[in-house]
């Protein structure tokens, strides 16, 4: 067994990274975990997921990829030119809705929403309004986050941010929890 993905890419995947490096946009998520991120959506048929922090896309795109075509997806960042990427390559998609918004502003006005699939790839929704967004996962469904690994981006004082959080989620009783040290360092929950 090997880190190579050898299923097929997503069909818009090279243009959305070749358009991330050209923007220099330099945290999207990696390939890897964004492969799983697609088997893991293709367990949730018809169901509701919720991306925290779109980027340019990459990630929304292997989502896509593993979703049925009775899921619908929210993908929610604030800044509106690597927005615009996804959208150019991913907004024709009939099960997407991008959303151009503060992640607080947003988490706060929909908390009542219920999804059976959320990926925390910002800091709304993981270090910031975390016990929100836990509310806002359905009973079986799964919370992902990734960039738990110390990363080269990473500000000064981010890793203790990153190792309290995991304390957090390692204290809770209503999640079945699995920490992964692998791609950027995942960690995958499952509500109860």
């Amino acid at each position: 067994m090997t880190d190579k993905i050898f299923q097929p890419l997503p069909k818009s995947y090279l243009n959305i990274d070749k358009a991330t490096k050209e923007n220099g946009f330099t945290m999207p998520s990696d390939i890897l975990t964004c492969s799983m991120l697609r088997t893991l959506a293709a367990s949730k048929p018809k169901s509701k997921f919720l991306e925290l922090g779109t980027g340019t896309g990459l990630s929304t795109c292997w989502i896509l990829d593993g979703m049925d075509n009775d899921s619908k997806i929210i993908s929610i960042d604030h800044n509106k030119s690597l927005l615009q990427i996804a959208e150019n390559f991913l907004g024709q998609d009939k099960r997407l809705d991008f959303v151009c918004e503060d992640g607080q502003t947003w988490i706060k006005a929909n908390l009542k929403q219920k999804f059976d699939y959320i990926f925390a790839d910002t800091w709304h929704g993981k270090y910031l309004l975390l016990d929100e967004v836990l509310e806002m996962v359905n009973k079986g469904g799964f919370y992902i986050v990734d960039d738990m690994l110390p990363q080269a981006n990473w500000p000064e004082g981010h890793q203790e941010k990153a190792i309290d959080f995991v304390k957090k989620l390692e204290r809770r009783n209503d999640i079945v929890l699995t920490k992964q040290h692998w791609a950027t360092g995942i960690i995958i929950a499952v509500k109860q």
